[in-house]
């Protein structure tokens, strides 16, 4: 089983933004880095079996814009479990949900990625920038331990 874990990508500075923070966009910077991203992802035939994202709005324009980029749009879910909170419980119940699937490509948030990709991998220093992609292999549909394969920021990605 392979998780994948993608950051939001940039996003409107808090102290900018005026509204509720589970509405708060992507910048138009953050929204072309992920498109470019998404592309690196095309070019690499990335193919998770499922998307499944944050319902706030940052994660879920990433989610889009990935899913579009990879032609998933039928492929993407969103789930209130990967909301700022989420955890190793949250994504076992996740994976629990989605027997059937290969690899999940889960879109969300910090500090709860690297958190979470920590405690799965015993305990590495993780920090998920914002874009960055992590792959993370499991022996089955547990996330009781894994091995973290790979850590990418999302400049090499996008470029």
């Amino acid at each position: 089983m392979r998780l994948y874990f993608l950051r939001h990508g940039r996003a409107v500075a808090r102290h900018e933004w005026s509204g509720p923070d589970p509405d708060r966009p992507l910048t138009e910077e953050g929204v072309e880095l992920m498109r470019a991203e998404a592309q690196g992802l095309r070019r690499l035939d990335f193919d998770p079996t499922l998307i499944i994202t944050s319902p706030y709005v940052r994660a879920a324009q990433t989610a889009d814009i990935v899913a579009e980029h990879l032609d998933m749009r039928g492929r993407l879910l969103h789930d209130e479990r990967l909301a700022p909170g989420f955890g190793l419980e949250q994504a076992e119940e996740i994976l629990a949900e989605n027997e059937h699937a290969a690899s999940i490509l889960l879109v969300g948030h910090e500090p709860d990625f690297s958190a979470t990709i920590s405690e799965i991998t015993g305990g590495s220093d993780i920090v998920c920038k914002k874009g960055a992609l992590a792959r993370v292999d499991l022996p089955d549909h547990s996330v009781r331990r894994g091995s973290l394969v790979w850590l990418i920021p999302s400049g090499p990605l996008a470029g």
